[in-house]
């Protein structure tokens, strides 16, 4: 038995829980069971970022004090998880106290590592961070993801040399030491690499109150990265926790391919410089779209993952996301994209081979003899150890297809009334057979409905009374 760590990206908590958070939850929950059910044991971090400019200027608008602010949105995103049935093991908080005390500890560890200097340049305040000059030229001055111009800023804070590191990252990627998924995201990071400079992290106190102080700096608060990136570890205790050891580094860390250069380059960096091992796999997710476009509150497309769940329902929330949104690449939804593949595929395909199978089995007095699961195929086990989940879900479809397929040329109806009582029984048998042997594969996709599935055919088999999956 192995062990096991995955980490999610944290949230910031100035909005809402969206689609990009769901599918960091999705896929890194769909890992976790999968680990689970090959025997390993799992640790499985999620949690908020909860400090910065945008925090308190929000609960300045909303006229409450930031501490109930971050409480009241915390606990959203934990209510979300809970809703997308994710099986996280440890949730952390930027705002804990343990944290704080933790990463001021990280500070002080790196210390060898961070200058103080004056800047002068452009600011992006939804990024939270520095614009190169070459950013700035290419955007034209304004922000392609928050649509505003960059701020003008001069400014002293303390630096973190990321060209310590350069070197050793740039091996670490180049040997798969540090491996990052998609394959073609690796030159990516490699070009940003080359070009990234040292990384502020801190700010004035005059420009933000609300965060980490700066060990032995009263002027200063620590800046969103160093303070974020750090959860992955000390929500394990590091330093001070013996165990931290025996689970890091994290096997599997899950990010969108909007902050994969902090994950790639700024992340390294920081454990290099605290001498610890680096992860082993980054796992990029692409962008959902919305009729093609990127999602956009301006646009009026944005998808709330939370509609989406109340109007269908978990199982079919998750087998959309994980089947027909790409793993790494961007993909798109529409309501009727969803729809068509809630009635024509899960609830066609599944819930009406459970339907047919179990009435059967019921009606025929059919007793399945309980066998040891066949266990999980190798090309399933390739592509679950690759993170290419919805190819491995697609492998699983195509099982419960064939099963859909051998039901119509077996014909146990015909079996039964002709009275071919060994057949139907051979015959019906190989057919549950089968479908347990599917849903456990399907299993971290669509734990909810594996289990219900699991229920009908294991003991005295009773057909549900109500379709699994009622088409809308």
């Amino acid at each position: 038995m192995e062990k096991i760590y995955i980490t999610t990206a944290i949230p910031y908590v100035n909005g809402n829980p969206h689609i990009g958070h769901a599918m960091d939850y999705c896929l890194a929950d769909c890992y976790a069971r999968y680990q689970r059910i090959k025997g390993n044991e799992v640790r499985f971090q999620a949690g908020t970022d909860e400090h910065g400019n945008k925090i308190a200027q929000k609960a300045k608008e909303l006229n409450v004090s930031v501490q109930e602010y971050v409480n009241e949105n915390s606990e959203k995103f934990k209510n979300f998880i809970k809703k997308l049935n994710v099986s996280y093991t440890d949730f952390i908080r930027t705002t804990d106290v343990e944290h704080e005390k933790r990463v001021q500890e990280i500070w002080r560890r790196l210390s060898d590592h961070i200058y103080k200097a004056k800047y002068e340049g452009w600011y992006c305040t939804g990024c939270e961070r520095y614009i190169t000059k070459k950013e700035y030229e290419e955007t034209g001055g304004v922000c392609p993801d928050h649509q505003k111009p960059y701020e003008r800023l001069e400014e002293e804070n303390y630096y973190y040399r990321i060209s310590d590191f350069k070197d050793r990252i740039r091996e670490a990627i180049e040997s798969d030491e540090l491996r990052i998924l998609p394959e073609f995201r690796k030159k990516e990071v490699l070009r940003l690499l080359n070009e990234s400079p040292d990384v502020s992290i801190s700010r004035p106190v005059s420009q933000l109150s609300w965060g980490v102080p700066v060990p032995d700096d009263p002027s200063q608060v620590m800046y969103v990265w160093l303070d974020a990136l750090s959860n992955y570890i000390t929500v394990l205790g590091f330093p001070e926790s013996l165990d931290f050891a025996e689970w890091w580094p994290a096997d599997a860390q899950f990010v969108g391919k909007d902050i994969l250069r902090f994950h790639a380059i700024i992340w390294p960096a920081m454990l290099l410089g605290l001498n610890l091992p680096l992860p082993r796999t980054l796992v990029s997710h692409g962008m959902v779209l919305c009729d093609g476009q990127k999602m956009s509150k301006s646009i009026g497309n944005v998808v709330d993952p939370v509609e989406v769940l109340d109007k269908y329902g978990l199982d079919a929330f998750r087998y959309f996301f994980l089947r027909h949104i790409d793993t790494f690449a961007d993909s798109d939804f529409t309501w009727e994209k969803f729809s068509d593949a809630y009635n024509n595929e899960l609830a066609n395909d599944l819930g009406n081979l459970v339907q047919r199978l179990s009435t059967l089995a019921e009606k025929n007095q059919i007793t399945y003899d309980k066998k040891e699961n066949s266990g999980l195929s190798d090309e399933y086990i390739g592509l679950m150890d690759n993170f290419e989940f919805s190819k491995a879900f697609d492998l699983v479809w195509n099982r419960i297809q064939r099963l859909n397929k051998q039901i119509d040329e077996d014909k146990p109806w015909s079996l039964a009334k002709s009275g071919e009582i060994e057949k139907l029984n051979k015959c019906m048998n190989s057919l549950i057979e089968g479908l347990l042997d599917a849903t456990y594969e399907l299993s971290p996709f669509l734990p909810n409905a594996a289990e219900k599935i699991i229920e009908v055919f294991e003991g005295q088999i009773r057909a549900p009374k109500a379709p699994l999956f009622p088409k809308s």
